[in-house]
């Protein structure tokens, strides 16, 4: 059956749509690539072989694709960690960002032409990832299991990616397009896999080897093996083919080369003299065959994402990056619904606890200098921090917008803060002032509650319910304490065997009080009333900073180790959220739908009256 019979049913067609890009023959093909600096076009089969300038002024154009039907030319820009388009042959249309945030070294790009779709690989943030065309909807596919990879290509057709990968254990893998029936292909006599392209027309996948200097060929799920090109190459990168003919980019001899794809004869040099070439394309209508999706009808369906699938019904529906799919597999919930927010010294970030991949993704917030303590308003849905190099405590929404500033006078270090979302009341510590203050969260009516006794106050939390908070002191006399929330009542809860108890988290439901130690190395709990002190985690905490509380699991920042960690109350077993960022401070983990709907409404009925 062919591939478009079985993807679109008995009404699919194939063959080139009209496009703004001018028809090449075959045997004269347009290759587009990346040359660093800029996005360059030649003509493989002109008389006279000089290249064209697509965009100019790049800072580090790595890969490039195109959608043939709507001339549209996408690369990425390493220095820039960004994804950036334009188009051909149409005037005053500028270059428009794609994707700007959450990419660090984005090496590999592919345009799914048929589901209107764009891949990435990021090498330092060991991704594969998928967004509509503009960049909206965008998805972490793949986060495991990843080292290094590079090069991307999709065959739609069949509903498969491909991708290389030259980390430790070199290799190529295949999975289908929504992420499923991932697979090892070739993983042996493999090196430094640069390149990949496929040949929909003979179903064969080409890829270079920089190291070992060849470029090889095999059937799409790896067997039948062969070489094509072996020995005199020098430093391979990146290779696309039409026709009959093979192209590829040359980092060594900074050259466009090309050959026989079957025997690897015929070679030529193509275009000489680049300043840096790296990715190549064919420009053709050739590698674009239209066909009909499920995907084309309605979206399939699906609310957000619809992704070709080689699995029957052939497509799936998916969400953004931390949304769940709701039970009927076509519609997303509105969002996440448990978030932990992160304060990272200059930026602000959410990552999403109800889908495995704990993608981080910074808040849109400008001038952020040292931002430490972090809370959240569920009723408002403000997101609220503390900076102590701009000595001040600000506000935002969690997709940045309404920005301000609420206390920027007399603050010194403001290492802690917490929301009274009942009596709509900030809290902060300030190790510079010794103060422990409170304002109203719109930051008018500002009054001292703890001005003495205090001597390096930093982790502070509330229990609204019971009128009560709780603060640690990391002082000479390392102590945590109790007091009313007017600051009346004040008693030592806790002053033996601490050390720099950074971390404090409220268990509301259990009335435990738990802390992390960032001297003594420990993770304790005891009851709110002071009893019942024991140890939950001793082992391999090396410098806990930020420290929360949700549901089952107490989370933390730890400094040396620069990770997000988990540990469960109960069972204390632990894993790890996030590995190797670094300058992670403060956190608050968050149910935002449970909180904002019943939950906050059961909490104020319980408040008593008088």
């Amino acid at each position: 059956m062919g591939a478009g019979v079985r993807l679109g049913g008995a009404g699919s067609t194939w063959g080139p749509r009209s496009s703004p890009f001018a028809s090449t023959p075959a045997a004269s093909p347009l290759l587009l690539f990346a040359n660093r600096r800029d996005v360059r076009l030649v003509d493989a089969g002109g008389v006279k072989l000089e290249s064209t300038v697509v965009v100019s002024g790049l800072e580090d154009a790595a890969a490039v694709d195109f959608q043939f039907s709507k001339g549209a030319v996408y690369w990425t820009d390493v220095s820039e960690e960004a994804i950036k388009q334009t188009y051909l042959n149409q005037t005053g249309v500028a270059v428009q960002n794609v994707v700007i945030s959450g990419l660090v070294s984005p090496d590999g790009l592919a345009c799914d032409w048929v589901g209107k779709k764009l891949y990435w690989t990021d090498s330092e943030t060991n991704r594969i990832e998928v967004a509509n065309l503009n960049g909206t909807s965008r998805k972490v596919l793949f986060w495991q299991d990843l080292d290094q990879p590079r090069a991307i290509a999709l065959d739609p057709a069949h509903g498969y990616m491909y991708w290389t990968d030259w980390g430790e254990t070199p290799r190529i893998e295949r999975a289908g397009m929504d992420g499923s029936t991932r697979k090892i292909i070739v993983d042996s006599d493999i090196y430094w896999p640069n390149g990949l392209t496929i040949d929909l027309e003979e179903q064969k996948l080409y890829w270079a080897d920089a190291k070992l200097s060849f470029i090889h060929r095999a059937n799409l799920d790896g067997s039948f093996r062969q070489k094509v090109v072996e020995g005199s190459l020098t430093h391979p990168f990146a290779l696309t083919l039409s026709g009959d003919t093979l192209y590829w980019t040359d980092w060594q001899t900074r050259s466009i080369h090309a050959c026989n794809k079957r025997t690897g004869e015929k070679r030529k040099e193509i275009l000489s003299a680049l300043y840096s070439p790296m990715d190549i394309q064919v420009l053709s209508s050739e590698r674009q065959p239209y066909f009909h999706t499920r995907c084309a009808e309605d979206n399939g369906g699906c609310s957000h994402l619809c992704l070709l699938s080689p699995r029957e019904p052939f497509y799936t529906c998916a969400c953004p990056t931390g949304v769940q799919l709701q039970d009927n597999g076509k519609t997303c919930k509105a969002g996440a619904e448990e978030v932990l927010l992160l304060a990272r010294r200059t930026d602000l970030r959410r990552i999403s606890l109800d889908t495995p991949d704990f993608t981080d993704i910074v808040l849109q917030v400008d001038d952020i200098r040292h931002a430490i303590a972090i809370d959240y308003d569920p009723l408002e849905g403000y997101v609220y921090w503390t900076d102590d190099e701009v000595r001040a405590i600000r506000r935002a929404y969690l997709d940045g917008s309404g920005a301000q500033t609420l206390v920027n006078t007399e603050i010194n270090d403001p290492d802690g803060i917490a929301v009274d979302w009942v009596a709509r009341n900030l809290y902060w510590t300030d190790t510079g002032t010794d103060r422990i203050e409170v304002t109203r969260l719109n930051g008018t009516s500002r009054k001292i509650l703890v001005s003495e006794d205090l001597d390096e106050p930093r982790a502070i939390v509330l229990h609204p319910v019971m009128g009560l908070m709780y603060w640690t002191d990391w002082g000479e006399n390392p102590k945590i304490e109790c007091a009313h929330l007017d600051g009346q009542e004040r008693h030592i809860l806790v002053n033996t065997s601490l050390g720099w108890p950074n971390g404090l988290a409220l268990d509301l439901q259990e009335g435990k009080l738990y802390w992390g130690d960032a001297k003594t190395d420990k993770i304790e709990v005891i009851n709110v009333d002071g009893t019942k002190r024991r140890t939950l985690l001793e082992d391999k905490l090396p410098h806990i900073f930020g420290f929360t509380l949700l549901g089952d699991f107490i989370y933390w920042t730890d400094w040396q180790r620069r990770s997000i960690e988990r540990v469960h109350k109960v069972k204390a077993s632990r894993d790890v959220i996030i590995d190797q960022l670094p300058d992670l401070m403060g956190l608050k983990a968050v149910n935002v739908a449970k909180v904002v709907g019943e939950s906050v409404q059961g909490w104020l009925s319980s408040w008593p009256s008088h």
